[in-house]
């Protein structure tokens, strides 16, 4: 059999991983084209850059598309003139119509970063880990127009440690999605792959927004530490004091019970380290970044940094 004419939509660095795989296997596949969101203002300078698939793209020598709105009528002609047998969606970031997935002979494939129809939505990494799952996983689906609703292909689990953060599991499941795409592929060219509807509960894992990652500290101690490895490395989560922001790379339980109101500080020297009462517990918090520094050890935090007892954290 030839290799399918495949086209790749995608754009952070997530979507890398899947595309290099792919890329590999030239016998499976002919990438004929790479479609991912427009250059963007990124860093301090607000310097336009290319998304991470369009770098990789180029130095790759794959032609790039960057539709404003991949609804529109000028990116489905150019979608089309590609003829592709199958499009591979991977964290693309825009909705696609009805008329987009109708162009490849074998529609589009999408991998999504959980176990369907768990966490539909644009960040399902976090939530999972927010939420406190002890497992999640990579689905890949054939795309309808709803919302991550399509039948289920393939789909394998990922386990959640107590000591995983966003950025780990983001990588276990990069790694995951590529071998599970793949192989979506190779059963997709022998005639084997089955689709399956999904069933059962679902819920919706929402864009990481300003608001959503505020610490509530009425919380208890081991919800927090699962809302903060969620968050970590980015955006990380973030509370207040006297009008400045600090973010929370990083707490654990000390095991006593908190015996003042959630979000007050209870202890801030370099000997007992920085401690702060939850819902149930005091919490102690071992990585913090103060506005405009970087992130770093609580201990070296307090080596340069005074923060008052008996105040308290605010959302």
């Amino acid at each position: 059999m030839m290799p399918m004419r495949t086209v790749f939509m995608g754009t952070p660095d997530f979507s890398v991983g899947i595309l290099a795989a792919m890329a590999e296997r030239r016998d499976l596949m002919d990438i004929a084209a790479v479609v991912t969101q427009p250059d963007r203002p990124r860093g301090r300078g607000k310097k336009l850059s290319p998304s991470p698939v369009k770098a990789w793209a180029l130095a790759h020598d794959i032609p790039v598309l960057q539709p404003a709105r991949a609804r529109d009528a000028a990116f489905v002609t150019a979608f089309r003139d590609l003829k592709p047998d199958v499009a591979v969606v991977v964290a693309f970031g825009q909705i696609l119509s009805q008329e987009v997935l109708d162009v490849p002979v074998y529609g589009c494939i999408n991998v999504h970063a959980s176990l369907l129809p768990k966490y539909r939505g644009a960040a399902p990494i976090q939530h999972a880990i927010m939420a406190g799952e002890q497992v999640t996983g990579i689905t890949t689906m054939q795309m309808d127009a709803g919302l991550d609703t399509g039948d289920m292909l393939l789909w394998r689990e990922v386990p959640i440690h107590a000591d995983t953060t966003y950025g780990t599991l983001h990588d276990a499941l990069m790694e995951t999605g590529a071998s599970l795409l793949v192989e979506t592929l190779e059963r997709l060219a022998a005639g084997t792959l089955v689709r399956t509807p999904q069933t059962g509960s679902s819920c919706y894992a929402a864009r990481i927004t300003r608001e959503t990652v505020a610490m509530d500290w009425s919380k208890k101690a081991q919800e927090l530490d699962a809302f903060v490895r969620g968050l970590n490395p980015v955006p990380y989560a973030q509370t207040s004091l006297d009008g400045a922001v600090y973010k929370i790379g990083a707490l654990r339980s000390t095991g006593h019970a908190a015996s003042v109101p959630s979000g007050t500080i209870v202890a801030a020297d370099r000997k007992a380290g920085l401690i702060v009462a939850t819902g149930d517990e005091d919490v102690e918090i071992t990585e913090i970044q103060a506005p405009g520094k970087k992130m770093m050890e609580v201990r070296a935090f307090l080596n340069g940094y005074t923060l008052p007892i008996n105040v308290r954290f605010s959302l």
